[in-house]
């Protein structure tokens, strides 16, 4: 699977152990910045460009990591196609992608120890979505905000698909 990542200084040292980590697992990892550590940079940019690459690459996940994860998951939830969720816990994980079909996680490296990060990574990673009536229809609701009020373009794959669900882990109504 091919995963974004992105990173400020606070979250740095953090993405270079999951990149390690996820490449030996197969996966393909693509790094969105920060690329060198600048106790000074901001996360914003990092995150929307990973977002950004999410919605753009179907079927892809993403992970922002920061300080807490928080400002992290709100830059990349600024980007119409991502449902980014803060996980704290391997539940939290597992949950965002069952029921809330995530594609992206954010993790505070602060908040964890690096076998915790890791393990809560791994669980977003591997849990699908359950494609649950109830849970999809929550997801076309606020694929359906977007479009409507953002204006957001159906995205495949990224959940901005509209009425249909389609594109948002569900398939399409007739």
């Amino acid at each position: 699977m091919r995963i974004h990542i992105a990173s400020d200084h606070a979250g740095f040292e953090l993405k270079a152990a999951v990149r390690q980590h996820l490449t030996a697992r197969g996966h393909e990892v693509v790094d969105h910045g920060a690329h060198t550590f600048d106790p000074d940079d901001d996360y914003p940019a990092f995150c929307l460009e990973c977002g950004e690459a999410v919605v753009a690459d179907e079927g892809s996940l993403g992970i922002v990591l920061g300080g807490s994860g928080n400002g992290e998951q709100i830059a990349a939830n600024k980007v119409d196609g991502v449902r980014a969720a803060l996980a704290w816990s391997l539940e939290t994980a597992r949950l965002a992608r069952q029921h809330n079909n995530a594609n992206v996680v954010a993790l505070g490296g602060r908040m964890h120890s690096l076998d915790q990060g890791l393990g809560i990574i791994d669980a977003f990673i591997a849990e699908p979505f359950s494609g649950d009536e109830r849970h999809a229809r929550r997801i076309s609701q606020l694929a359906d905000y977007e479009v409507r009020v953002h204006g957001a373009a159906a995205t495949p794959g990224a959940g901005g698909a509209g009425a249909s669900g389609a594109g948002a882990g569900v398939p399409p109504e007739d």
